[in-house]
């Protein structure tokens, strides 16, 4: 099989759909993982009729750790070649305060924002070892920079991530191993549909008065920080919409 190689998580919505389509457009060949089969079954398909490449789709919750690292330790021979792992997996339960807020909710987040990127990443960077070199992009936020109220235990999520790909790219040093962390502000995606559980009229609220982000713009900036030379990393980027300013101020025209 010629040409590069991504791993997306999360790829069924969102940034990670859209992350896919990016990278399958320019030719390349994607392994796209998520928890919704038949979901992923569609994308996969729709990719590689559009865009002729290949695409191998993979169907499990990262938060499973011996269903991640079954899955992923043991790729196809013609599909270890991984160039690019996307972290992007993860989600936002509830907007409530410290006292308030699901036990449930809490554990959700952490298993799948933290360990489940600590499960796929332990899984891929043998490949990537391997073969000399790698790229890994890890999907942040900017509640990652900073706490705002309600945020308590997604903000936490989002610390880690910034401070995990900050060792790993210390750690993968030696391997030539790139690390990326994006962390994209306000976007309208399912984000908020998770995080309010369905309760549509909140989850419009988020985004009323302003443009937010858009998946598009995150799959954009994924694939430039992806396709710069062997020798240029971006290390960290903070990314919001022309409205928002960071996790607490956003100017709004309602």
């Amino acid at each position: 099989m010629s040409g590069k190689i991504i791993l997306v998580t999360g790829a069924t919505s969102g940034f990670g759909k859209a992350i896919a389509e990016k990278f399958a457009a320019a030719g390349w060949n994607c392994i796209i993982t998520g928890r919704r089969k038949e979901k992923l079954e569609e994308l996969a398909s729709h990719l590689q009729n559009q865009y002729k490449v290949n695409i191998l789709p993979l169907t499990f919750d990262v938060q499973d750790r011996e269903a991640t690292t079954t899955q992923l330790q043991q790729l196809p021979a013609e599909w270890q070649q991984v160039d690019v792992l996307v972290n992007n997996a993860g989600l936002a339960l509830g907007r409530d305060t410290f006292d308030a807020a699901s036990l449930d909710d809490w554990d959700t987040m952490i298993n799948t924002n933290v360990k489940g990127l600590l499960y796929v990443s332990k899984a891929v960077v043998p490949y990537m070892i391997a073969n000399g070199k790698g790229h890994i992009i890890n999907i942040g936020s900017t509640a990652g920079k900073e706490v705002y109220p309600n945020g308590n235990v997604y903000c936490a999520s989002k610390h880690a991530v910034d401070a995990i790909s900050k060792s790993q790219r210390i750690d993968l040093l030696p391997h030539s191993i790139k690390v990326t962390a994006v962390h994209p502000g306000a976007a309208e995606t399912e984000f908020s549909d998770v995080r309010f559980k369905g309760d549509a009229s909140k989850a419009k609220a988020v985004y009323d008065g302003y443009e937010p982000l858009h998946a598009a713009d995150v799959a954009d900036i994924v694939f430039y920080a992806a396709n710069l030379p062997a020798h240029v990393c971006i290390n960290d980027l903070v990314v919001t919409c022309t409205a928002q300013a960071n996790s607490f101020f956003t100017h709004k025209n309602s």
